[in-house]
């Protein structure tokens, strides 16, 4: 249903650096949340419990924080929340809605959706394991759980504000710490969006990457499950390393067709088209290379090196090599596909 993932993608985007406990609020009441995960079914009388359960397991808790009788009772809380049949959008049904006494975890009364939510929230759990998730996105799959606590103490103290954790957590020892670079891999989105960034190639037809992500086993909006894709290693696999180093070409090649391209407008007529030295003309016997970016500046191949690998290459750049080339070399690295 576009529309309600529509909705639910500009949440995310909205709340991705904002505030946590506004996110998990709002998407208790997502309409493609709603539909995912059977809240829409969830009445009194008939709890649905697979929202509550995701909840407390995958967004908020994580496994063994939580007893089945939790899950039961927050389903009930749950109930009533459902969508309008003509617009689609959320609505809240208070005749299906059950208002009786709840007893969730170790306290008694009579629950809603969001007091559910609030109590989530004031566990101290909730943070860590927010915390846990983005360290094992963005510094290293093996979580330091000192540093997990400390980090989930400012989250909670800044109630519950992504961008002052993010901050923090980037400018850690930890997060630069030489042990921690290169231990984790790009997904499908982030190598093809974060190259195409990177050469700051223009695509009029953006539907070929998304094809790209999908071969390589990302398919936007359809993730495998409510957990979504399992990332890390499992990116890496015989089978998907060589799809990816096919794509990583085919962008390149495409980089030395705009440059072909520029440098053909550039030429006066066609006499002086002929005579003009073009780079990359014959794209199939010409060296692979890229146009470097304006934005990297007088940068020589070390200092480039250091900006698009996290470790050194498996095979070394010759330093007096055109940076074009060697942008490229770097480019297929197989060292360019981790993060």
């Amino acid at each position: 249903y576009a529309p309600a993932m529509l909705h639910q993608n500009e949440l995310f985007r909205r709340e991705a650096a904002g505030n946590f406990a506004r996110l998990l609020h709002e998407i208790a009441r997502d309409p493609a949340m709603l539909i995912y995960l059977d809240g829409a079914t969830n009445r009194r009388g008939q709890p649905n419990e697979n929202f509550a359960r995701e909840l407390l397991e995958l967004f908020t808790l994580g496994e063994g924080n939580y007893s089945e009788q939790d899950i039961k009772q927050a389903a009930r809380a749950f109930t009533g929340h459902s969508l309008d049949r003509q617009s689609g959008q959320y609505r809240f049904y208070p005749g299906l809605h059950d208002d009786g006494e709840k007893y969730v975890f170790g306290h008694n009364g009579n629950f809603d959706a969001d007091q559910i939510v609030d109590m989530l929230l004031q566990n101290p759990r909730t943070a860590e394991f927010i915390v846990g998730k983005l360290w094992r996105e963005f510094v290293s799959p093996t979580p330091d759980a000192a540093e997990i606590k400390r980090l989930a103490a400012s989250f909670r103290a800044g109630k519950y504000e992504i961008k002052p954790l993010l901050r923090e957590m980037f400018l850690s020892a930890a997060f630069r710490d030489p042990k921690n670079r290169g231990v984790l891999f790009k997904s499908p989105v982030e190598l093809i969006v974060g190259t195409i960034r990177l050469l700051q190639i223009p695509v009029e037809n953006k539907r070929k990457l998304v094809a790209a992500s999908r071969t390589l086993g990302q398919d936007l909006f359809s993730p495998p499950n409510v957990k979504g894709w399992p990332g890390g290693e499992a990116w890496i696999s015989t089978y998907t390393l060589g799809l990816r180093q096919q794509i990583l070409q085919r962008i390149v090649q495409a980089t030395q067709v705009a440059i072909y391209d520029r440098q053909m407008k550039m030429a006066a007529d066609k006499q002086q088209m002929m005579e003009t030295p073009i780079e990359g003309r014959s794209l199939r016997d010409a060296p692979m290379a890229v146009k470097v970016p304006d934005s990297f500046g007088a940068i020589d191949v070390a200092s480039l090196q250091r900006v698009m690998l996290p470790i050194a290459p498996l095979e070394p750049v010759e330093a007096g090599m055109p940076m074009g080339q060697a942008m490229a070399q770097l480019m297929l690295d197989p060292v360019y596909q981790l993060k």
